[in-house]
C-alpha cells in the first residue's frame, strides 16, 4: 500500500509506503502524481517513508520503481528516504553513487523522520 503524505511544499512528493508495495500503487499513485508534478516544475523532490508496517515489495512494483526513477532521474531536486529496512538503504545508499546523487540523496532512520522532513523542505 502506498499513501501520499500530506503537509509538504508542492514541489516535494510525499510518499508512505505500508504493508507490500505492488505493481498497482506505482501505477495508482506514485506515477500519476510524479507526472503531475513534473508537468508543473522543472524539478521536484521527493520524500519517501517505508515505516515498520512495511513488508515489502511485488517484482512488479521493484520494476516500476526503477522505470520511473531513470525515466525521471535528471528532474529529483532531492530525494529523501527514511526506513529501517536493511536492503533499502544499501539499494538507496548504491544508487546514490553509481548515478551521482550523492549530494541530493540522503537514507535517515525511522527514528529521524523528523530531521529528514526539515532536510528535504531545505532543499
Amino acid at each position: 500500500m502506498l499513501d501520499v503524505v500530506a503537509g509538504f511544499p508542492e514541489r516535494i512528493l510525499a510518499f508512505s509506503a505500508k504493508k507490500r508495495l505492488t505493481k498497482q500503487d506505482y501505477r495508482e499513485v506514485l506515477i500519476p502524481n510524479v507526472s503531475e508534478a513534473l508537468s508543473r516544475y522543472d524539478k521536484v523532490s521527493i520524500y519517501y517513508e517505508f515505516g515498520p508496517e512495511f513488508v515489502g515489495l511485488n517484482p512488479g512494483a521493484a520494476w516500476e520503481d526503477f522505470k520511473i526513477g531513470m525515466r525521471t532521474l535528471s528532474r529529483w531536486e532531492r530525494m529523501a528516504v527514511v526506513t529501517d529496512v536493511g536492503w533499502i538503504r544499501i539499494v538507496v545508499n548504491v544508487f546514490r553513487y553509481l548515478f551521482f546523487f550523492s549530494e541530493r540523496a540522503r537514507v535517515f532512520a525511522v527514528s529521524e523522520a523528523a530531521e529528514a522532513r526539515r532536510w528535504i523542505a531545505a532543499g
